[in-house]
């Protein structure tokens, strides 16, 4: 089978005109840039996209961000495994402001850089794993207080928990677990109790390197969140 090459580059240039733009910060070769210079941008797997991302998890026509007036914006294109702004999924045409993150599947981090910014954001920053919980979601890795979880968790654990890191302590809802957890199944054939079941078990896998700190947190009609160690 063919691997899969880095994702793809539209050349940058010296911004001599104001228009926003994106650079990836996760996933790929971090730093990489594109210049949001017309109309409309797709972001997918497909070689036709104008930003593409050659991995599986991300469908061929994933994403669309587009202009209108001063404004910009970010549209899902009904992908599989989702686009989200700030932690949040994307449902409809999403507004964007200087500074927004946009995860692309999970896999990808794009940061939006607005036509009022005075300089390009810094590429984020390694995190170290120490104190706490920490989740290389490229590597499929988990630290607990600077302990790497193992074995290592199952990938329906790995799942469920990039899915509340990336969200970065907002509430996730039970129905976009189902989403990107059982991404192979009809949503209706996901009980409840195999939702309740698989965070049992995450929390009793992390229970193991820190019994004493709850970081799965069960909001009530809502949803699940990450609660990680001040």
């Amino acid at each position: 089978m063919k691997a899969m090459s880095e994702p793809q580059v539209v050349p940058y240039q010296s911004q001599e005109d104001e228009v926003a733009m994106l650079i990836l910060q996760r996933g790929g070769q971090g730093g990489q840039r594109w210049r949001l210079d017309r109309p409309e941008v797709i972001i997918g797997r497909s070689p036709t996209c104008d930003i593409i991302l050659p991995d599986r998890q991300v469908s061929r026509r994933h994403a669309r961000i587009f202009r209108q007036g001063d404004a910009y914006f970010v549209e899902d294109l009904g992908s599989k495994n989702g686009t989200w702004v700030n932690g949040q999924p994307v449902r409809e045409p999403v507004p964007l402001q200087d500074g927004d993150e946009i995860q692309i599947a999970l896999r990808f981090k794009l940061a939006f850089v607005g036509t009022g910014a005075t300089a390009p954001l810094d590429v984020e920053a390694v995190r170290e794993p120490s104190g706490g919980l920490y989740v290389d979601v490229e590597g499929r890795r988990v630290f607990i207080d600077g302990r790497e979880v193992q074995p290592p968790l199952s990938p329906a654990q790995f799942r469920l928990l990039s899915l509340l890191w990336l969200a970065e302590g907002k509430v996730v809802p039970r129905e976009d677990v189902v989403k990107h957890v059982w991404e192979n199944e009809a949503a209706e054939g996901v009980t409840e109790q195999a939702i309740d079941a698989l965070v049992r078990r995450l929390r009793e896998r992390l229970a193991e390197y820190d019994p004493d700190h709850m970081y799965i947190v069960t909001v009530r009609g809502q949803g699940f969140r990450l609660e990680n160690k001040e």
